[in-house]
């Protein structure tokens, strides 16, 4: 009962009443506070312990592995185009040795599954998926694929604007391609593999100068490594199949993933942070840009993770410039 007389007067001289001179009995005053006052304090107390929560407040947690599969999903990215006789082609036009294939994912405890023998020697009517398992297998396929594949960008583009087609067998995609029956010049850019049309060979040329790569800062235009030329074979296949601009990107995107998984890693840690994206929700175009894609820009995406204390360990996948 004293607790909450104390209250009473302290309420009363914070708005400047006077106390009565002649007061009543201290026990109906007492007992009065505590009619009156007593539930407001427990009201006062239930509202200062009640939790808190704002509905627009939301905590998303990203952990490694599941930044991961945005980037390389567990189920693979698939294109509307099938292998056919691509692999049978590359045999016969002697671009890809069979032995010297076969042998280099031995070596490398990779072995050739039944269904990517199946592909390379016989054909396949299965639509092309990339996946973590097979990214390896198809980064050295479709390298010979753009290598061998008659095409204008091998033969008028930047390839030959630095000593005609002699330089042109000085680069990574060239020089370094081992895997055919002789010397990979003897094989550039001389078969009919894929068909396309003019208006086909255009949009290649043109979504091409538009994607970049993280081990260089040259377009895909300018396939002078191992996964320029690749991604000009996907390229290829994919407008021959009739696949718009809008898909010739998005597909590169996956690719791209695929083969340089701790680059796009760190971009899709940066556009979850700096914009709140997550990695499917960025714009195909815009993350294949020279801006975000190429060697430059992956340093300067690392810096910027590194400045903000968001650096993560990557995850060990991909491969270099080589077969």
């Amino acid at each position: 009962m004293l607790f909450t007389s104390y209250y009473v007067i302290k309420a009363m001289k914070k708005k400047n009443n006077l106390l009565p001179v002649v007061m009543v009995s201290v026990t109906f005053n007492a007992i009065l506070a505590a009619i009156l006052i007593t539930p407001r304090v427990i009201s006062l107390k239930s509202t200062l312990f009640k939790p808190q929560v704002s509905p627009s407040t939301k905590t998303v947690v990203t952990t490694k592995n599941n930044l991961f599969d945005q980037i390389n999903p567990v189920a693979g990215y698939e294109i509307n185009a099938l292998y056919r006789d691509l692999g049978p082609k590359l045999i016969a036009s002697g671009a890809i040795d069979r032995e010297k294939f076969q042998s280099t994912y031995e070596r490398s405890s990779q072995p050739m599954t039944t269904e990517q023998k199946q592909i390379l020697f016989k054909g396949s009517s299965k639509r092309i998926k990339v996946t973590r398992e097979n990214s390896y297998f198809l980064l050295n396929f479709f390298w010979a694929v753009g290598l061998a594949n008659k095409s204008k960008i091998l033969d008028e583009g930047d390839m030959v604007k630095y000593g005609g087609k002699s330089g042109a067998g000085n680069f990574a995609s060239t020089g370094g391609w081992s895997l055919a029956k002789s010397e990979a010049m003897n094989y550039y850019s001389k078969s009919e593999l894929i068909s396309l049309t003019a208006e086909q060979e255009a949009l290649v040329a043109l979504v091409a100068s538009n994607i970049f790569r993280p081990c260089c800062d040259n377009s895909t235009a300018f396939p002078d490594c191992n996964h320029g030329m690749a991604l000009l074979g996907v390229l290829q296949l994919m407008a021959a199949n009739g696949a718009t601009e809008k898909d010739m990107y998005e597909a590169s995107k996956y690719f791209n993933a695929f083969w340089f998984p701790g680059n796009y890693y760190d971009l899709a840690l940066y556009f979850q942070n700096k914009e709140g994206k997550s990695f499917k929700d960025v714009d195909a175009k815009i993350l294949l840009s020279k801006d975000f894609s190429s060697a430059t820009a992956s340093q300067n995406i690392k810096q910027w993770l590194a400045n903000k204390g968001l650096v993560q360990q990557p995850p060990k996948q991909g491969g270099g410039c080589g077969v």
